[in-house]
């Protein structure tokens, strides 16, 4: 699942569709990566950081039950020929038994975090969004694109300075609306793949 950039763009259209009368003077047009912006600001930093910790023991568990089936693997490697068939099928299966269990584990936390990670993207990105519609009437921008990868599918720009980039600019506005801190140290934020999975799951 392309998860920050499908969700990404499934916010960014409804920003575009809000419109207002065109300010005086020449059009102006900004250019912003709205996954950037959400994912850099502090309190999608602060909460993304909760929610790896909060996933840190599972990850522990799955590194745990990953080392003993490493472990067991090798002892059967290692003392294969000298066990009879049935000793050798039991050890087998015993290993097979616990890849299934790792692997359905692995699958429920990689789904909890998905879910769980939209609903943190989706928060923030709705309250960036307004941020970034009030900064640009204040600006006097008229149409404001997204130029992030993310947007391939969506609005994207032919041509842009690097002047036209307000997207340091929508994260210290929504930083300073939110109060939140900027975190000590900062996680990086999750870039796009096709399967988010919680820190260690393979």
């Amino acid at each position: 699942m392309l998860l920050l950039g499908a969700l990404a763009a499934g916010m960014v259209p409804g920003l575009y569709a809000q419109t207002a009368a065109a300010p005086p003077g020449p059009t102006r047009i900004a250019v912003v990566s709205f996954q950037d912006v959400v994912t850099q600001t502090n309190e999608f930093q602060r909460n993304f950081a909760d929610l790896q910790k909060k996933y840190d023991p599972k990850r522990q568990q799955l590194k745990t039950m990953g080392d003993e089936i490493d472990t067991l693997t090798k002892q059967l490697d290692a003392q294969g020929a000298t066990l009879n068939d049935a000793e050798r099928a039991t050890r087998a299966r015993t290993i097979d038994e616990k890849k299934k269990q790792a692997q359905r584990l692995a699958d429920d936390a990689q789904k909890d975090f998905q879910e769980e990670m939209q609903q943190l993207f989706n928060s923030t990105a709705t309250k960036v969004g307004d941020v970034l519609i009030d900064y640009a009437k204040q600006q006097g921008y008229t149409v404001v694109l997204d130029g992030g990868e993310q947007a391939q599918q969506g609005p994207f720009v032919l041509y842009s300075v690097s002047s036209s980039d307000i997207s340091k600019a929508i994260v210290d506005a929504y930083n300073v609306k939110s109060g939140v801190p900027a975190p000590v140290a900062l996680p990086a934020a999750p870039a796009p793949h096709p399967a988010t999975k919680p820190p260690g799951v393979q």
